[in-house]
């Protein structure tokens, strides 16, 4: 059966008509984009220097390889106070080796106050209250697209793919550091190995190349290569490293199997279930990579917020299956992509017999196996294949009278396909062809997505353009082609800022196969206007001040939707206290045309007025406030409003221990909404809807490869229905006092989850987690406190305990190629302070 669908994507002739042409359009881009490359920043360079024996990886750069290296200095500040040089109190400077294996960075930061830098323990790809020193490399020395790799004063590694100042936190490298904290400040010992960085073929490299420094105690930030934050992006102000030749990359190919166990038990029952399978990472060539999963395994994956949705559309969840968040930068391109959509809910539904009633039905369609390879040439073309299989599902359906059940089936075998070329050239500048691809088993719905995006930045940075064109099929009783279309110009520098642009979005625009659609058939008009401080003025750090404008028109059949404006404000002051507000009115009147649920239907929706304030206390503190915020929404109707307001106050009781709790409260008062239809009326109800969230998070880090987290939410809204409607052609609401049924709603999720983490090896993790997790709904309003939490405990709980180990393998260290670089040891499983004055040593992914 799988065979079929897969002979079904290469034949299919609809798929094949639409991308001739645009693939053709995009070769068309392509070349005349190779006549509009730009280059004016002015740009250090440092030359690497080769070693045949490597360094020991401790922190301390006493090896004869470091005093023959060539030394980068002259970091200037980037943040707060743009452009001053850094004073000689924080001397810093980096050298850099390299051998056949890959390259070595040692930085020396120096600290007039040793004892007082900033080393907060985190989980890995956490960044807290720390000092740190960062790395900007790009292989393709393109300025758009790098790889980070952090290092905190703590010893705790943080990496991630940037492009275009976007990062993409959740790649995660295999790569070597330690810290060691001295009477003279503290220094940071790098090893990256070429396996965790792409370039091209050559003999001769030129790598981009740029290092921060973050000093936390003053919250400044040092550059090497200068970088103008009044215009462009952070990516293309980066220097060079010469001098990189000659070297013999080896293979890239890694395993990473796993062994999971799940103990379950819900509702009396307990079930037991152990899985097995593995992740393959492929080198096709120094730029290409193949990703795989074999027998994919997503027990540990984060619960979802979820809440009680009376929207016009679906809730659209964070990803958190590691597989497809890791590396999916071009696949992000055009938002075409949700993830989420393969292995999710069945897309079908059983047609049910006189008596039959469905006794059981598959929360999720089982993904069997899926790839990816990405990779960008040498010259700067990045390409990016998906694709998922997932197995038929069915729902068991039981005849009350019989007694016999059946099977039926509610998602047919699908492949999911997505293809991505993105060329980059100049210093932020790209044209990119996107095309997402879905087809199902036998009479399935089969849909196809293509798209065509440009980013233009001119010669000087000052000015950005863009432009997409996308088209969507969807195929099943009958054909339906939709179509997205933009446009727009925006002044990115100096203090102050423009933007204009177009929008729109046909009714038959659809990718909810493999995407998230929204809204459509309407066109956006926007503007904006913005002012900064470059540099910090009086009592400021800085001052961002911005002014919207959007209008919106349905298109089918034609009608105004609304004009809305909005101001928004953001101050962070010297002692770096931040605060802000704004204001948000639609001024007119306006034409809701998607709360009817109808096409071609409308509700009307009086004006309204909102206003809100922020603030928030120093970071550096034990106890802060990350955020306090109160947002009042007033319509220009009597006694309806909706009020909201958070708190999110956090404590570090120690480097190793924290604390975080938000608590958010909104209360929807006379709010209108749909309820039901029938063949001749469409049924609104006014209610009164109150949510009420709270969150409670610690972690404790043991040291910077071991932790404890905790994580607990409880959700809760309630909503009381006090009158009905009638919804009328014209958009206004008579009152129905004959319509009867219940729509009162109480709604709770509630969801523990303790996990223990431990980085026991290079890239190699044993997890354990403890999850409970409870929800009830109830067609009841009005409950009481006491009450509401006897009902919620009363309901079926989900308590799983799981373990899952996974083991890093590299194919060069299973047949003794590549040795493990040598580095320190510590006694106390990686953090490690000696009797020394101001002498610490901390380093990462130790054995």
């Amino acid at each position: 059966m799988q065979r079929d669908v897969f002979i079904k994507m290469y034949v299919n002739k609809d798929i094949m008509t639409f991308n001739l042409p645009s693939v053709l359009l995009l070769v068309l881009l392509l070349s005349i984009s190779n006549l509009l490359a730009q280059d004016s920043i002015p740009r250090k360079s440092i030359h690497a220097v080769r070693i045949s024996t490597p360094p020991k990886i401790d922190g301390v750069l006493d090896e004869e390889v470091w005093n023959n290296a060539t030394v980068a200095s002259g970091f200037v500040e980037r943040m707060p106070t743009n452009g001053r040089a850094i004073p000689d109190s924080l001397h810093t400077e980096v050298k850099i080796l390299y051998d056949d294996k890959g390259i070595y960075f040692g930085a020396v930061m120096n600290d007039p106050s040793p004892e007082l830098i900033l080393k907060e323990l985190t989980e890995r790809d956490g960044i807290g209250n720390d000092d740190f020193f960062f790395i900007l490399l790009n292989g393709y020395n393109d300025r758009q697209q790098s790889l980070q790799f952090i290092i905190t004063a703590a010893g705790v590694q943080y990496d991630a793919k940037m492009t275009n100042g976007k990062e993409d936190s959740s790649w995660n490298a295999v790569w070597y550091s330690a810290v060691d904290i001295n009477e003279h400040g503290w220094v940071a010992e790098i090893f990256i190995p070429y396996s965790e960085v792409r370039f091209p073929e050559g003999d001769i490299q030129v790598w981009g190349l740029n290092m921060e420094r973050e000093f936390r105690r003053a919250r400044t930030r040092y550059s090497w290569n200068h970088v103008d934050n009044t215009k462009g992006a952070f990516s293309i102000y980066d220097g060079e490293i010469h001098g990189i030749k000659d070297i013999k990359t080896p293979t890239r190919l890694a395993f990473q199997p796993y062994v999971s166990t799940y103990i379950n038990s819900y509702d009396k029952t307990t079930d037991v279930t152990t899985n097995a399978g593995m992740d393959i990472k492929y080198g096709i060539n120094d730029g290409f990579t193949l990703d795989m999963i074999l027998i994919p395994d997503f027990g540990q994956t984060k619960f979802d917020n979820t809440i009680l949705n009376l929207s016009a559309f679906e809730v659209q969840y964070a990803e958190q299956r590691p597989f497809f968040t890791e590396g999916t930068e071009l696949f992000s391109i055009g938002n075409l992509f949700y993830s989420r959509r393969v292995g999710d809910f069945p897309t079908g539904y059983p047609s049910l017999k006189t008596n039959e009633v469905i006794s059981d039905f598959p929360a999720k369609v089982s993904l069997l196996n899926a790839m990816k390879v990405s990779g960008r040439t040498k010259n700067g073309l990045g390409i990016g294949v998906f694709n998922a299989v997932t197995e038929s599902a069915n729902a068991r359906i039981l005849d009350t009278l019989t007694g016999i059940y059946r099977k039926e089936q509610v998602e047919p075998y699908a492949n999911y396909n997505v293809l991505v070329f993105d060329k980059r050239f100049g210093q932020n500048n790209s044209v990119s062809f996107v095309n997402t691809n879905v087809l199902r088993e036998g009479s399935g719905r089969d849909a196809n997505v293509s798209g065509l995006y440009a980013n233009i930045t001119n010669k000087e940075n000052t000015w950005y353009y863009q432009g997409n064109i996308e088209g969507s099929w969807t195929q099943s009783d009958k054909s339906k082609f939709g179509l997205e279309a933009s446009a727009g110009t925006s002044k990115i520098s100096g203090q102050h800022r423009y933007q204009a642009s177009i929008f729109l979005r046909t009714k038959d625009y659809d990718i909810d196969d493999l995407g998230y659609t929204g809204r459509t058939n309407y066109i956006n008009y926007y503007g904006y206007y913005g002012y900064r401080y470059l540099k910090p003025r009086g009592i400021l750090n800085t001052m961002f001040l911005n002014f919207n404008l959007n209008y919106n028109r349905r298109l089918e059949p034609s009608l105004y939707n609304n004009f809305n404006f909005n101001f928004n404000s953001s101050f962070t002051t010297k002692s770096f206290y931040s605060f802000g507000g704004g204001f948000e009115s639609s001024i007119f009147e306006t034409n809701d045309i998607y709360e009817p649920r109808t096409f071609g239907r409308h509700v009307k929706v009086p004006a309204f007025y909102s206003g809100w304030l922020w603030f928030a206390t120093d970071y550096r503190k034990k106890f802060t406030l990350s955020e306090v915020y109160v947002d009042w929404l007033v319509y220009d109707q009597k006694n309806r409003d909706r009020l909201t307001m958070a708190v999110e106050p956090r404590y570090r009781f120690s480097d190793k221990w924290k604390l975080f709790y938000r608590s958010e409260l909104t209360m929807h008062r006379r709010e209108p909404g749909y309820v039901s239809r029938n063949e001749s009326e469409i049924y609104f109800g006014e209610r009164n809807r109150n949510t009420f969230e709270n969150r409670l998070e610690s972690q404790y880090i043991f040291n910077n490869r071991m932790a404890l987290s905790f994580a607990f939410r409880h959700y809760y809204a309630e909503v009381d229905y006090n009158r009905y409607f009638n919804l009328e052609t014209n958009g206004e609401l008579t009152e129905n006092s004959s319509y009867s049924a219940q729509h009162d709603a109480t709604y709770n999720s509630w969801n523990v989850d303790l996990r223990f983490s431990w980085w026991f090896a290079p890239g190699s993790q044993l997890s354990i987690l403890y999850r409970n997790a409870i929800e009830s709904y109830d067609l009841v309003s009005g409950m009481n406190f006491s009450d509401n939490f006897t009902h919620l405990f009363d309901q079926s709980q989900l308590n799983s305990v799981s373990i899952r180990i996974n083991y890093f393998l590299d194919y060069n260290r299973m047949r003794g190629w590549l040795k493990k670089p040598t580095i320190e040891k510590s006694d106390d499983s990686m953090v490690y302070f000696s009797k020394g004055k101001n002498k610490g040593r901390n380093g990462q992914f130790l054995n």
